[in-house]
């Protein structure tokens, strides 16, 4: 029960405490009571409010229907001042809907949902018969529309069923006619058909004889050609090996007989500048041989990397580098990146690479000697595009070997006698290039000639 405000009037309080709705508004008249108070909301003060209706003050009427209809529908049935409000907008904005429904004889013509919406608001006596009159014309109104609308519908579907029962006639009419054309061409057909059946039989018949023979002469024919790429292949195996011999025995007598004659050359070579150097050591003059030449004795002989290393100079002086080099057809190995990761391994690959050889450039073109520097090309995606010095040979290593393997290749190659030098950190170098008579020295020692150049 509602309890009336001090500024309603008491007809009104009366009225509320007497009458009162039995069931729910009809959808129809709700929907009109909340568009009456969204209309008549912005009329109001914000302190007219009530609490939970203020966050909606500034809304649309559109907005606030959509988003406050229960809030404003909740607040109009509890709050009675806010409800006499409202009915004082209506009265100013509907005056003469609003005194007809006071009075209680509202217009004939007016909407039903109009006058039950008035009525809810303004609660004059008898309103909810008002309010209960409008929900039963509403669903009076509610259930003529939907009887026109079945009727309607009813006609249609009676139409299209007349329609489908023509259609439906004339197709089976038709299809009565195309299954008796499709019998008598099935009939034909059969006979056609038993016809070619025979015909196939005698055809399979001929067929089978034809396969057999065919078969028969298709083995034949596979074995001996089978026996004839047997004796093909053999021949083949028998030509590919008598050539493979062949260029084999060519290819190992050209390198054979050049690689040969390079070693010869060189170590000639050697002996010669060694021959030089001894006399150049000895201060020995010009002279023929004397008869003291025959006497047995011991004579001096040249200089090797070991009779330097016995000279008592550190590993790490840069003058056993210098005398190593100063030696007969010396020739210099280096270990290039493992000189460059130990002299300067923060720089790029790529610098480290054109300052060692910028270095072994100078220090060949001082010493003389033969200079050889070896990188690691395994993992290498591309060539490298590199001009080397003059007086250093540059090598990379092919994928598969690594420097290491290139350097040993290298010391092996050189001749016995020759003075090879292989400057390189790695233990594993070293060892494996002391074998082939290579003198390994450390790489912090050519960092040190070089710091020099």
């Amino acid at each position: 029960m509602e309890q009336p405000d001090s500024g309603a009037e008491p007809a009104d309080g009366a009225g509320d405490a007497v009458e009162a709705l039995d069931r729910p508004l009809p959808e129809g008249v709700r929907r009109r009571v909340v568009a009456l108070v969204s209309d008549a909301f912005g009329g109001l003060t914000v302190t007219e409010l009530p609490a939970q209706l203020r966050q909606y003050a500034r809304f649309t009427p559109t907005r606030r229907a959509k988003f406050a209809g229960n809030a404003m529908a909740a607040a109009l049935e509890s709050d009675t001042l806010f409800r006499q409000r409202i009915g004082e907008r209506l009265r100013e904005s509907q005056p003469e809907l609003a005194a007809a429904v006071e009075a209680g004889s509202p217009p004939a013509a007016a909407d039903p949902v109009d006058v039950a919406a008035a009525a809810y608001v303004l609660r004059p006596v008898g309103w909810v018969k008002l309010v209960a009159a409008a929900g039963e014309e509403v669903h009076r109104a509610d259930a003529e529309r939907a009887d026109e609308e079945s009727r309607r519908e009813l006609e249609r579907l009676r139409e299209e069923l007349a329609q489908a029962r023509a259609q439906t006639k004339s197709e089976t009419e038709r299809l009565r006619a195309e299954l008796d054309a499709a019998r008598k061409e099935a009939d034909s057909l059969q006979r056609k058909l038993r016809s070619a059946l025979n015909e196939v039989k005698r055809g399979e018949a001929a067929v089978r004889r034809g396969k057999a023979e065919a078969d028969a002469l298709r083995a034949e024919a596979a074995a001996r050609i089978s026996a004839a790429e047997s004796e093909t292949r053999r021949l083949r195996a028998r030509l590919g090996e008598a050539e493979a011999s062949v260029e084999a025995s060519r290819r190992a007598s050209r390198e054979g007989r050049s690689v040969e004659d390079m070693r010869l050359r060189l170590l000639l070579d050697t002996v010669l500048d060694a021959a030089r150097g001894l006399r150049r050591e000895l201060a020995l003059p010009p002279s023929s041989i004397r008869p003291a030449d025959g006497v047995d004795a011991v004579e001096p002989g040249a200089m090797t990397p070991k009779d330097i290393a016995a000279r008592a100079l550190s590993e790490t002086d840069p003058a056993l580098l210098d005398q190593l080099l100063a030696l007969p057809q010396a020739h210099l190995i280096v270990d290039g990146y493992n000189v460059t990761k130990t002299g300067y391994p923060q720089l790029p690959l790529e610098k480290q690479r054109l300052r060692l050889l910028g270095g072994l450039a100078v220090l060949a073109a001082q010493s003389g000697a033969e200079m050889t520097c070896v990188f690691d090309g395994a993992e290498l995606a591309a060539p490298v595009l590199l001009a080397p010095p003059r007086g250093v040979r540059v090598l990379f290593s092919k994928p598969g070997v690594t420097a290491d393997e290139l350097i040993r290749q290298l010391a092996r190659a050189e001749p016995p006698g020759r003075p090879v030098v292989v400057v390189s950190t790695d233990r594993e170098v070293a060892d494996g290039v002391a074998k082939a008579g290579a003198r390994p020295v450390a790489s912090v020692l050519l960092l040190k000639r070089l710091s020099r150049v």
